[in-house]
Parts: C-alpha cells; sequence; structure tokens
C-alpha cells in the first residue's frame, strides 16, 4: 500500500538469516581458535536486492508481504569469518560484528545496548569521516551477540541493525507515494540504468550497494565517491533494496538518507530508486522509486539516537536459540564430542597440547585381553582414531566382567574372535573409529614351530611385521613373556614407539622401550622389557597349574596399569622428542615438570599394597636377547629363517648374544644368580 503525502515513511526490517554452517564455524572456531577469548571479532553479512515479482504485482492494498515473498533477509553462512571473501554473486556486504560470550550469564548479562551505542557511532563516525563516501558497505553495519552451548548444539543468539534516528522521521515529498520505477522512466531507460548499474556491480562491486544515479535520457548508475563535491538541492541516488514489500523501502534507506544529508547539507529533496532485480531475467521492473523531504531534516555533530535490536520469534525484543543436535548425523555429532574434552584441555590447562598429532597416531594391541580394552577404550577417548587389535583367543565365560570391550552374547557357542569382537565393540561405542581384529597366533620363543605348520607360521610372521610397519605405536598387553618377544624385537628393528604393559598380584610395570639412537642428552638408549633379562625367554605357559595359567591379579591393578600406558604414550608422543626423549627421573608434586605435560619416564613401576608408584630407568643392555645390535643384525640378515632357530632353540638367543659365555664364566667364577620374584610376576 501507498504511503498518504508527507506521512512518515515506514522501512522494511532487516530479518536474520543464519545458516547451519556459520554455526559449525563458529563452534570450530570458539573451541580452536577463540578457546575463552570473548573479545569483539569482525565478521560479514551480506543481502541481496533480488525481488519477487509478485509483491509488486498483486499489489496488497494492506502493504502486507505477498504470498511467497522473502522478507529482508541479513544473510551469515561460514564465510562470515573470512571478510572480503566468498560473497554469494550480486549480493552486498554487510560488515559486522559479533560478541560471543563464555556462558550464557554472561549472555544475558551484556550491557546489550551499550554494544548497539557502540555500533551505531561507529556508523556515525564512517558517515562524518567520509569512510562511507568509499566504502558505502560501512552504513549496513550490524551487531551480532552469541552464547554458544557446544555440548548441547544450542546457539543464543540477539542481531541488532543499527539505524540512525534524527528528531524528525524521514518523510516523502509532499503530495508524492511509493511509485513503481515505470512511473518515473520509460522501458527504455530502465534497460539502460540496468546495463549502466551491472556494469558498477561487475567494476566496483564494493561501492555497488549504494550509489548516485546521473538523469537524463540515459540515466547512469556511478559510485557514490565519484559524486561532485558540490551537490545540488535535489539528488537522484540508489540502493540495492532487499525488502519485496510493494510499498516499503529496505532497511538500509535509513543510514542511506542520513549520510547524504550530513555529507551535502545542502540536500533539499532526495530521489531514491530502490533497485530489485529478478535474477537471471535482466529484470528491474518490480523496483520502486521514493521521493523524501530532507529539508527539515537537522544533524549536528553528536550522533543521533538509534535503534534496530531484532524481535524474536514471538514478536518480542530478546534472544533467540537454534538447536541443532536433533538436525546433525549423530556420526557427526558424537564425532564433534568426542574431541570437545581433548580440546577443552587447551583452553586453560596446556595451549601446547598437540591434539592433531596425537589423534594422528595408528595404534597396534598385541592383546585383546584385560589390558587390551581397557587400553583400547582409553586410546579413543584420547582422540585416537585407528586401533588394531591382535589375539588369537576366544571370548570366555569370565571375560566379560573383567575385560570391558565383551558381554555375555560374546561367550556364547565358544566364544567369538576376541581380536574382532572387541574391534566390533569398538566401533559401537564410536562409530568415528577405524577398529580392526586380527586373530593371529604370535610365534614365542621356546615354543617349537612343527614341521608342517613352518608355512603358517611364516605367513603370521610376515602379518605381524607388516602390521607393525603400518602402525605408530605398539601396545605389548599379552598373558605370557615370550608373547612379548617378536613385537618387542620388530618395534625395535622398524623404530616404532613400544609401551609395555604388564601385571603381577598387586604391581605392574609400565614401561617404553628404548630407540635404535640414544636419547638426547644421554650416553646410553633405553632399555626394553627384555634388557634385564640374562636368560633367552622361554615356554611359562606348559606344565602349570590353573592359577598359573591365568593372570592372576587385583581387578583394579589392569585398568590403573592400562590407564598409566595409555597416558604414557601421549606424553611421548607430545614430547619435542617423541620416541627418543630421555627418561625423567621421580620427583616430587611441588617439583616443575620438565615439559607442560609432565614427566616422561622410562619405566613405572607400581605397588597397589603401598598404592605408589616408582618411576626407575635402565639402559639397553648390549646382551639383550630382543633390541642388542646383534639380535637386530641376525634379523636384517637371516629374517624368517633366525626367528625360527629362536622358536625353536631358545638358547640359540643365549649364544649369538653372549648370554651362554657369561653364564660359563659365572660358574666358574661359582657366583649365584639371584631370582626377583616380583619380576617373574610381571607377565
Amino acid at each position: 500500500m501507498s504511503a498518504p503525502a508527507s506521512a512518515p515513511l515506514q522501512f522494511d526490517t532487516f530479518s536474520s538469516a543464519v545458516e547451519a554452517t556459520f554455526w559449525h564455524a563458529l563452534a570450530a572456531r570458539k573451541v580452536d581458535v577463540l578457546r575463552l577469548d570473548d573479545s569483539p571479532l569482525p565478521i560479514q553479512g551480506f543481502y541481496d536486492g533480488h525481488s519477487n515479482n509478485t509483491a509488486l504485482s498483486n499489489a496488497l492494498s494492506s502493504g502486507a508481504r505477498s504470498a511467497g515473498s522473502l522478507p529482508a533477509r541479513l544473510c551469515l553462512s561460514s564465510s562470515a569469518f573470512e571478510p572480503g571473501q566468498n560473497i554469494p554473486p550480486f549480493s552486498c556486504v554487510a560488515p559486522g560484528t559479533l560478541k560471543n560470550t563464555n556462558t550464557v550469564e554472561d549472555f544475558k548479562a551484556l550491557d546489550k545496548n551499550a554494544l548497539l551505542k557502540d555500533t551505531a557511532e561507529q556508523i556515525w563516525q564512517d558517515i562524518c569521516s567520509g569512510a562511507a563516501l568509499d566504502d558505502p558497505s560501512l552504513l549496513s553495519r550490524f551487531l551480532l551477540v552469541t552464547f554458544a552451548d557446544l555440548k548441547k548444539y544450542k546457539y543464543f543468539y540477539w542481531f541488532a541493525f543499527p539505524a540512525l534516528m534524527p528528531t524528525l522521521p524521514l518523510r516523502l515529498q509532499e503530495g508524492t507515494a511509493v511509485a513503481p520505477l515505470a512511473e518515473y522512466y520509460s522501458e527504455q531507460q530502465i534497460a539502460a540504468l540496468y546495463q549502466s548499474f551491472s556494469t558498477l556491480r561487475e567494476r566496483q562491486p564494493s561501492k555497488a550497494s549504494f550509489f548516485q544515479v546521473v538523469e537524463g535520457e540515459v540515466p547512469v548508475a556511478q559510485a557514490l565517491s565519484d559524486a561532485p563535491e558540490q551537490v545540488p538541492e535535489e539528488m537522484t541516488v540508489g540502493f540495492v533494496d532487499p525488502s519485496c514489500l510493494p510499498g516499503n523501502p529496505g532497511w538500509p534507506l535509513r543510514n542511506y538518507a542520513i549520510f547524504l544529508k550530513k555529507t551535502w547539507p545542502t540536500l533539499q529533496r532526495i530521489k531514491v530508486v530502490c533497485y530489485r532485480e529478478v535474477l537471471g531475467r535482466s529484470d528491474i521492473s518490480s523496483s520502486l522509486v521514493v521521493l523524501l523531504d530532507v529539508s527539515s531534516l537537522e544533524l549536528g555533530d553528536d550522533c543521533p539516537k538509534f535503534g534496530g535490536w531484532e524481535k524474536n520469534t514471538s514478536g518480542k525484543l530478546g534472544a533467540r536459540v537454534v538447536d541443532l543436535a536433533p538436525l546433525m548425523d549423530p556420526h557427526r555429532l558424537a564425532d564433534t564430542a568426542v574431541d570437545l574434552n581433548l580440546k577443552l584441555m587447551r583452553w586453560r590447562i596446556m595451549p601446547s597440547l598437540q591434539l592433531e598429532r596425537i589423534g594422528a597416531t595408528k595404534c597396534l594391541l598385541f592383546g585383546a585381553g584385560t589390558l587390551g580394552c581397557y587400553v583400547a577404550r582409553l586410546l579413543m577417548a584420547w582422540g585416537i582414531r585407528n586401533i588394531t587389535l591382535l589375539d588369537n583367543g576366544k571370548v570366555s565365560f569370565s571375560n566379560p566382567v573383567r575385560q570391558p570391550l565383551f558381554e555375555f552374547n560374546d561367550c556364547l557357542d565358544g566364544g567369538k574372535p576376541k581380536a574382532a569382537a572387541a574391534a566390533e565393540q569398538l566401533r559401537k561405542i564410536f562409530p568415528g573409529v577405524n577398529a580392526e581384529g586380527h586373530s593371529v597366533t604370535i610365534p614365542m620363543p621356546g615354543h617349537e614351530v612343527p614341521a608342517h605348520l613352518v608355512g603358517q607360521v611364516k605367513e603370521d610372521v610376515a602379518k605381524i611385521e607388516e602390521l607393525v610397519k603400518s602402525h605408530d605405536v605398539l601396545f605389548l598387553l599379552t598373558d605370557s613373556r615370550e608373547a612379548r618377544w617378536l613385537p618387542t624385537l620388530l618395534g625395535a628393528y622398524h623404530e616404532k614407539i613400544v609401551i609395555n604393559a604388564a601385571l603381577g598380584f598387586d604391581t605392574f610395570l609400565v614401561m617404553r622401550h628404548g630407540m635404535r639412537a640414544a636419547a638426547a642428552g644421554t650416553d646410553s638408549r633405553l632399555g626394553c622389557y627384555f634388557c634385564n633379562d640374562v636368560v633367552a625367554p622361554t615356554d611359562s605357559l606348559s606344565d602349570r597349574t590353573l592359577d598359573q595359567q591365568c593372570t592372576v591379579t587385583r581387578p583394579g591393578l589392569s585398568a590403573l596399569a592400562s590407564s598409566q600406558a595409555v597416558e604414557l604414550m601421549v606424553s611421548v608422543i607430545n614430547h619435542p622428542l617423541a620416541g627418543h626423549a630421555p627418561a625423567d627421573s621421580q620427583t616430587s608434586p611441588a617439583d616443575a615438570t620438565p615439559t607442560p605435560f609432565g614427566l616422561v619416564p622410562h619405566q613405572i613401576r607400581g605397588f597397589l599394597t603401598h598404592f605408589n608408584n616408582l618411576l626407575i630407568t635402565g639402559s639397553a643392555y648390549d646382551k639383550c636377547t630382543a633390541c642388542s645390535p646383534t639380535v637386530l643384525a641376525e634379523y636384517q640378515n637371516d629374517g624368517y629363517q633366525f626367528l625360527l632357530k629362536a622358536f625353536n632353540t631358545p638358547k640359540y638367543l643365549e649364544q649369538i648374544t653372549g648370554l651362554a659365555d657369561l653364564h660359563q664364566q659365572t660358574e666358574a667364577a661359582d657366583v649365584d644368580w639371584i631370582e626377583d620374584d616380583d619380576e617373574d610376576q610381571l607377565i
């Protein structure tokens, strides 16, 4: 509906249109970049003048929006945090300020009027300084205050589109009304105006949202900065109008009119082309013309009053909320939630935490029993996505209560293969994990290989070595001591990080194996699990009673050992020297640790009887049966044939490493060996 003569002009307010991608981008920036920083941020929105022709053709007498037409929308997308980039074609930029709070209480307590005042005064300053003449988009500044509840995927927000309001409202020239473009221009002139504006938009897109129209037989759209310094009492201008209403121009005209009067005080009358384009049709016939009377508009040096807070869905001044959780893929929700706790560590506690490096680590677990299940769960908690388990056993009825990746149904019909069942459960817990399980028997020294199984054992060794080569960290978690020998050798040969966890009844050992090169700042490299042995690994599984066949431990011990094994691995990975990090010694809780992540010890010996841990450092043994240079050289030269000799003849390892000669010298010297009973329990 056309406004009556001399009536105050009514404007179509902006409505916010926020794409889901913006909220995802905000969440990512909050977690990874902003953290606890709640300083205002520059962002950018956009709007367009793509008119819906039905709005004008229907020309509803009520002036209401026609069916199917869109409101005047100011849009935000993921490009909001990249000013000057990725603006949709034929759209106008609107610079904005984002104030994101850390808590919902902060959001509620914000002095929102003060924030709006700051934005309005910034618009006024841009007008007075002439900045808006060179960059007219500054007239469309907006404000957005938010709170992102990242755990529930809810976002509280409130937009403000500041409009300067002089003492007297903007009015139409007497005897005029908002009218279609065709009432003032011929078809040829409309076509010429369209062509000249298209040229302006192509050459100077940043200056095309507000422009001047040079009247004449052929009207020409030009940038405001090209306008003459001395402007007559009348001026014709245009702006890209986001409104679809037949009798009301869009919100940007309010600040535009103030800008024109302040820049050229002699102006008395302004002819405004509300530029609306039917996209793809080269059609601007739905554009409007508004004749403004600004003769009585008085502007001083101070910023005029202002308004502009957006109403919520209830039509009241207040914040809005968007809940994205129901719209998100559950797998995506899980993936985001898994990493959230880890990323929060970097906010206050540990800014140097290398989550990306940790998450990319590929872990191979030898053993899918009690230790293997706990280690796998904790690896997932650290955001590790690639976990492979290797075990040749099946789930028994005694397992589910002690091994958290199995349940009663896994025990039926003879039991599921442990490695495959554990991997399947990991994927059920978190579908984003790449978990695999392999049923492979680990060949062991002292366990003779029958002739008919030589080929099968060779295949098993080849598969194990391929798995070792394709992973970054090896966890040795098997029940028997000798089952750790081959993974130890392969880990040393391929220079992998090896973490060992072994249990006694009420004691545990967690250790990392040394790499081939000595740790930085030390003269010798750290030892492996077998470096303290003076005999080769032997068959510990035959001729044993039931209590000796099972790893009999206090129930809570495996969880303690597993957690320390995983935390030790994370400490190693986060260390600048990674696997070559030197061993840290015991310190009191009050002592400063060498890195923000804490100590990186060589061995942790835990004693549940006293509820304490002891940190020990041990050097590599040049006669070690698993990691000594002699053993590694023999494996490099003879490969599987060397392994086969070690499997079939345990004394062979003692012979090539020099342990056999050491035994003879000891016997000749009549020295008794003292057995460490506690060490025997750590299997």
